[in-house]
């Protein structure tokens, strides 16, 4: 089946909130092996403090969502990369991730993770926006959780809307862990506000801490 098939839709985006109240919010003992991160307004000066706070040697690949479009993807990325110890790369149709790098959503374009054989590849599809986005949060964080499981740690960041909303969901459904920034420390508190009301987050964080909870949570 063609990767763009596979994730264009999920149930999860018919469950009500309710529903994902009843979700177990408890830190689960899975072993974090990728964190994926979902961001919208405020964005590039978030994504710079956090990444920043990251080793070289970080344990796990680094994937990202940035409501931004083309051509401002490759610029962010290319100032992030110069930032931070990681190098960030903006996604291309086929990259294999690898630990201790992140890559970013190109403008206009959804990306899913598909594994082939014993690789994790980056796949960048045009199907239809998704809460009137393209990339799209939701759609990242639904690939993931189908590839990893448990092992995936998803970071939703100051935005507006809800993307975001049900790709937490299915990460939390596969036992994964959710952390989101607090509304004090946001530009805009609707992404992370919206997961954090759903009763999806394990923590809600100020931004200058997420990194120190992420690192423990990896490590």
């Amino acid at each position: 089946m063609p990767a763009q098939l596979l994730y264009s839709n999920s149930v999860l985006s018919h469950l009500s909130l309710l529903t994902y109240k009843n979700i177990p919010t408890q830190l689960l003992s899975f072993k974090v092996k990728i964190l994926v991160i979902g961001v919208s307004i405020g964005g590039p000066l978030a994504l710079s403090q956090l990444l920043q706070g990251f080793p070289r040697n970080l344990r796990v690949p680094i994937v990202i969502v940035q409501h931004m479009p083309p051509v401002f993807t490759t610029r962010l990325a290319g100032r992030l990369s110069s930032q931070c110890q990681i190098p960030v790369h903006e996604a291309k149709d086929g990259d294999v991730i690898k630990p201790g790098e992140a890559w970013l959503a190109p403008g206009d374009y959804h990306i899913i993770l598909v594994k082939e054989g014993t690789q994790v590849r980056i796949h960048t599809i045009q199907t239809p926006p998704e809460n009137s986005c393209r990339p799209a949060v939701d759609v990242l964080f639904r690939s993931v959780a189908k590839v990893y499981l448990g092992g995936v740690l998803g970071v939703v960041l100051t935005g507006m809307g809800k993307d975001g909303l049900h790709g937490c969901a299915s990460i939390r459904q596969v036992g994964g862990q959710v952390l989101v920034q607090d509304e004090a420390s946001s530009v805009v508190w609707g992404m992370p506000g919206i997961v954090a009301n759903a009763g999806l987050a394990d923590q809600i964080l100020p931004l200058n801490k997420l990194a120190e909870e992420i690192m423990r949570r990896i490590n």
